[in-house]
């Protein structure tokens, strides 16, 4: 199996930055698209930036321009450097990514989330 574990939120002025890591570790043959969500209460977790393994990106237009996602293969990690915060990016945000693993079969593809990490952008 695959397991995710996001680090790096935590409580930001307007106008500040942070960077989030995610970190994947199990039997990983091969992680393949990642991406980062949020969600906040009574809504639905809403994509923020994906990229590919070749490092192909996509950002929520709410996001571009201040966000950067981008992956690190040799640490089975992804980052989102996250710049001019506003209160509106309050969230919890969750690392997402599609993986093939290995079993005592052979390998299986899954989709994994991480347990999240909470951003609060104080005005």
């Amino acid at each position: 199996q695959v397991q995710l574990v996001e680090s790096g939120g935590g409580l930001v002025q307007a106008g500040g930055s942070l960077r989030l890591s995610c970190a994947a570790s199990g039997t990983i043959f091969e992680l393949d698209g990642m991406g980062w969500y949020r969600q906040t209460p009574g809504k639905q977790r809403e994509l923020v930036a994906s990229i590919t393994l070749t490092g192909s990106t996509n950002y929520a237009d709410s996001v571009k321009g201040r966000f950067t996602i981008s992956r690190d293969n040799r640490k089975n990690t992804m980052y989102l450097q996250m710049n001019s915060l506003k209160p509106e990016d309050t969230a919890v945000y969750y690392c997402n990514a599609e993986a093939t693993f290995y079993t005592n079969l052979g390998t299986r593809r899954g989709d994994f989330w991480g347990q999240g990490t909470q951003v609060t952008v104080s005005s």
